[in-house]
Protein backbone atom coordinates (compact mmCIF):
# COMPACT_ATOMS: atom_id res chain seq x y z
CA UNK A 1 0.00 0.00 0.00
CA UNK A 2 1.05 3.20 -1.16
CA UNK A 3 2.04 6.37 1.40
CA UNK A 4 -0.13 8.61 -0.49
CA UNK A 5 0.39 11.43 2.04
CA UNK A 6 3.73 11.32 2.47
CA UNK A 7 4.62 10.73 -1.72
CA UNK A 8 2.31 14.00 -2.05
CA UNK A 9 4.16 15.80 0.55
CA UNK A 10 7.62 15.16 -1.13
CA UNK A 11 5.76 15.56 -4.55
CA UNK A 12 4.61 19.07 -3.48
CA UNK A 13 7.73 20.10 -1.59
CA UNK A 14 10.19 19.71 -4.79
CA UNK A 15 8.13 21.21 -7.30
CA UNK A 16 6.76 23.96 -5.66
CA UNK A 17 7.60 27.21 -3.64
CA UNK A 18 6.75 26.11 0.35
CA UNK A 19 7.17 29.35 2.63
CA UNK A 20 9.02 28.72 5.67
CA UNK A 21 6.20 28.54 8.19
CA UNK A 22 4.56 25.82 5.96
CA UNK A 23 7.32 23.25 7.43
CA UNK A 24 4.93 22.51 9.50
CA UNK A 25 2.10 21.84 7.41
CA UNK A 26 -0.63 19.53 8.61
CA UNK A 27 -2.09 17.05 6.93
CA UNK A 28 -5.37 18.36 7.02
CA UNK A 29 -4.28 22.52 6.02
CA UNK A 30 -5.80 23.48 2.64
CA UNK A 31 -2.96 24.26 -0.11
CA UNK A 32 -4.81 26.85 -1.53
CA UNK A 33 -5.43 28.92 2.08
CA UNK A 34 -1.72 28.40 2.91
CA UNK A 35 -1.07 29.35 -0.65
CA UNK A 36 1.35 26.18 -1.22
CA UNK A 37 -0.60 25.64 -4.40
CA UNK A 38 -1.98 27.73 -6.93
CA UNK A 39 -4.11 27.02 -9.71
CA UNK A 40 -1.58 26.19 -12.14
CA UNK A 41 0.14 23.78 -9.10
CA UNK A 42 -2.98 22.11 -9.34
CA UNK A 43 -3.36 21.07 -12.78
CA UNK A 44 0.27 19.39 -11.85
CA UNK A 45 -0.72 17.89 -8.78
CA UNK A 46 -3.16 15.95 -10.92
CA UNK A 47 -1.08 15.24 -13.38
CA UNK A 48 1.15 13.79 -11.09
CA UNK A 49 -1.52 11.79 -9.30
CA UNK A 50 -3.04 10.44 -12.40
CA UNK A 51 0.60 8.90 -13.64
CA UNK A 52 1.46 7.71 -10.02
CA UNK A 53 -1.72 5.75 -8.62
CA UNK A 54 -2.75 4.92 -12.21
CA UNK A 55 -5.96 6.98 -11.86
CA UNK A 56 -8.33 9.27 -14.44
CA UNK A 57 -10.17 12.22 -12.61
CA UNK A 58 -12.57 13.27 -14.07
CA UNK A 59 -13.56 17.14 -14.91
CA UNK A 60 -16.10 17.04 -11.93
CA UNK A 61 -13.99 15.50 -9.12
CA UNK A 62 -11.84 19.00 -9.77
CA UNK A 63 -12.90 20.00 -6.03
CA UNK A 64 -11.40 21.04 -2.97
CA UNK A 65 -12.95 18.18 -1.14
CA UNK A 66 -11.31 15.77 -3.09
CA UNK A 67 -7.83 18.02 -3.69
CA UNK A 68 -7.15 20.69 -1.17
CA UNK A 69 -4.98 18.85 1.34
CA UNK A 70 -3.21 15.71 2.10
CA UNK A 71 -6.46 14.26 4.27
CA UNK A 72 -8.47 15.21 1.33
CA UNK A 73 -5.81 13.42 -1.56
CA UNK A 74 -5.46 10.35 0.51
CA UNK A 75 -8.82 9.66 0.80
CA UNK A 76 -9.56 10.32 -2.66
CA UNK A 77 -6.90 8.33 -4.29
CA UNK A 78 -7.82 5.63 -1.94
CA UNK A 79 -12.11 5.47 -3.24
CA UNK A 80 -10.70 5.82 -6.99
CA UNK A 81 -8.36 2.97 -6.89
CA UNK A 82 -10.94 0.73 -4.82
Amino acid sequence: MHDIKGEVRAFIAANFFIPDDAAGLKDGDSFLENHIVDSTGFLELISYLERSYGIHIEDQELVPENLDSLDNIDAFVRRKRA
